[in-house]
């Protein structure tokens, strides 16, 4: 195989990588806007959904800087919609809870996994 066809096969593996990197964490933003939007409800589901949702980010090594910044764009996004309804967004200041909560999770199991 020549290096053009070469060069032309890894970037097209880069760009499959690319991809499913992307499509997964925005599987992972719809999971845990699922987790926003049922955070603060008397639904016992919730904390199966952080759960996995926990597990998910362990296993695929997940960034902690991308968690908090996929918790600060749905925050931001339901902050538009609140004000194009012409409603306070002051409320979205105690899903920070919900943000506290998964990191405590997920540094509990990295403690964990550690010893």
């Amino acid at each position: 195989m020549d290096e053009h066809h070469l060069g032309k096969r890894q970037s097209l593996s880069q760009q499959m990588t690319l991809n499913r990197d992307r499509e997964f964490i925005q599987q992972l933003k719809a999971d845990y806007c699922q987790i926003l939007l049922r955070y603060f409800n008397n639904d016992n589901t919730v904390k199966q959904q952080i759960e996995r949702f926990i597990n998910v980010a362990f296993d695929a090594k997940v960034p902690v800087p991308q968690i908090i910044e996929i918790h600060m764009e749905l925050i931001d996004e339901f902050s538009k919609q609140l004000k194009l309804e012409g409603r306070n967004d002051e409320v979205l200041l105690d899903y920070r809870l919900t943000l506290i909560d998964i990191l405590a999770h997920l540094c509990e199991i990295y403690r964990t996994s550690i010893s």
